[in-house]
């Protein structure tokens, strides 16, 4: 029997009201996820892609619809609820780091497991080291976000995001503050995590970075208008070989 989807969505709606006016960003979506799959979502500015990443992320509240996200309800939820399964199952990477600057890359990696409520905090500093070391920084564990490069910095959210073994990873514009080559090694992480199992949900405005998915969903006016796989998806790993040749 086939597992359930990551995410389960049907007829996403959001509505922002600005006084008596209102303003809808998402138009029924229907979207399924299923385990171990790479997504990007695409679209141009406005079109709905920021709102569907904030309500798959439980990060905004649904005017209409339903979104089960790894087998629970999400729909209906409290603000409270919706912080409990941020913690518990979701990963997010931004296009800013967002990274403490008097902090350690260690003490920025274990900051999630402050919140959590399993036995994982107890343990917190060893799960951070291990997180680093995944992705690549287990030599930079003491180093403040001020002597790392971008890249590096990236990382160090990526090894955040992962820290608390999330069902799902949220990556927005994750290469956006990046030179070209760095974001290729940053997708070589994300697909290495992928090809180990991680469902990754990627928003991005560059087709390049999609084509390192699998399957790409685009947003137009709040609707979904494609959804297909990636005719010859990209391998960052290779890309980064030819790089290294060409250098």
């Amino acid at each position: 029997m086939p597992s359930p989807p990551v995410i389960r969505a049907r007829g996403l709606a959001k509505v922002y009201r600005l006084g008596v006016n209102e303003v809808p960003a998402l138009r029924g979506v229907d979207l399924d996820v299923g385990a171990a799959e790479m997504v990007a979502i695409m679209g141009p500015s406005g079109s709905g892609k920021s709102t569907l990443m904030n309500l798959l992320g439980c990060l905004d509240v649904l005017t209409a619809g339903t979104y089960e996200l790894d087998g629970v309800r999400i729909d209906g939820a409290d603000r409270n609820h919706l912080a409990d399964v941020r913690n518990r199952k979701l990963g997010f990477v931004f296009q800013g780091f967002n990274l403490l600057g008097r902090t350690s890359a260690l003490e920025n990696v274990e900051l999630p497991l402050d919140y959590d409520r399993s036995d994982h905090k107890l343990d917190s500093r060893r799960l951070a080291a291990a997180a680093l070391e995944r992705v690549g920084l287990g030599d930079r564990l003491h180093h403040q976000p001020a002597e790392l490069s971008g890249g590096q910095q990236q990382r160090v959210a990526i090894a955040r995001a992962l820290v608390t073994e999330p069902s799902l990873l949220l990556a927005d514009e994750p290469t956006g503050n990046l030179d070209s080559r760095t974001s290729i090694e940053v997708m070589a992480l994300f697909q290495e995590l992928n090809e180990a199992g991680l469902t990754i949900l990627v928003v991005t405005h560059d087709p390049e970075v999609a084509r390192y998915a699998g399957r790409v969903v685009e947003i137009r006016d709040g609707r979904i208008v494609r959804d297909e796989a990636v005719a010859e998806r990209r391998l960052a790993a290779r890309d980064l070989e030819l790089a290294e040749v060409a250098a």
